[in-house]
C-alpha cells in the first residue's frame, strides 16, 4: 500500500525548502544555493502593486501581528537595514519572499493596531515597497491561508512584526 502526501503539504514544503536555501546567505545581497520552482503550482508570483494596501494587526498564534488587508502576515527580513526601507532580497529571494508592494505614489492604508511609522522605498526594480518603522515588509510563499506564518524564524532571519513593526520573536 502506498503511502501518499497530500499536495499541498509537498507544495508547502518545497516552497519552504527553497525560501531558506534563496535566502541563507549572510552577505548583503543573499546568494540564493538553490533554483526557484518553475511549477505554476509551487512558484510564488508577485502580485501587481495595489493603489493602497491595507495593513492591520490581526491575533494569531504567536500575537498580535501585522497582516495585509487579505489577512497574510507581513514579515522583516534582518539582513536588510532597519531605517532606509531598502531592501536586499531580490530575485530569487524575492520569489519566495514576495515584497509588500504599492503603486508609485500611493499611500499605504493602515488599518486598526498599526502603531509603527508606514512608508514605502524604492526597490532595485523599481516598484515601491511599503515599510513599517523603516523595515520593508514581505509575504512569504509558503503562506497560503490568512493566519499562516509559516516563514516565522527561517534561517533566525525573518520574523512576524508586531503594530509597532518590531520583529516578534516569541
Amino acid at each position: 500500500m502506498k503511502h501518499i502526501r497530500p499536495p499541498r503539504l509537498v507544495a508547502l514544503a518545497g516552497v519552504a525548502a527553497l525560501a531558506v536555501a534563496a535566502c541563507s546567505g549572510s552577505g548583503s545581497n543573499p546568494t540564493p544555493v538553490a533554483t526557484p520552482m518553475t511549477n505554476p503550482t509551487q512558484a510564488a508570483t508577485e502580485a501587481p502593486p495595489a493603489a493602497g494596501v491595507e495593513m492591520a494587526v490581526a491575533s494569531s498564534s504567536l500575537g498580535d501581528i501585522v497582516v495585509d488587508g487579505e489577512g497574510l502576515a507581513l514579515y522583516l527580513f534582518q539582513q536588510d537595514t532597519q531605517g532606509d526601507g531598502m531592501s536586499v532580497c531580490n530575485d530569487d529571494c524575492a520569489a519566495s519572499w514576495p515584497p509588500l508592494v504599492v503603486e508609485d505614489g500611493a499611500t499605504p492604508e493602515v488599518g486598526d493596531g498599526v502603531t509603527g511609522e508606514v512608508g514605502t522605498a524604492t526597490r532595485d526594480d523599481g516598484t515601491t515597497q511599503v515599510t513599517l518603522n523603516g523595515w520593508p515588509m514581505y509575504h512569504f510563499a509558503g503562506d497560503l491561508a490568512a493566519g499562516d506564518t509559516n516563514g516565522q524564524g527561517l534561517n533566525d532571519a525573518w520574523w512576524v512584526v508586531d503594530g509597532a513593526g518590531d520583529a516578534v520573536k516569541g
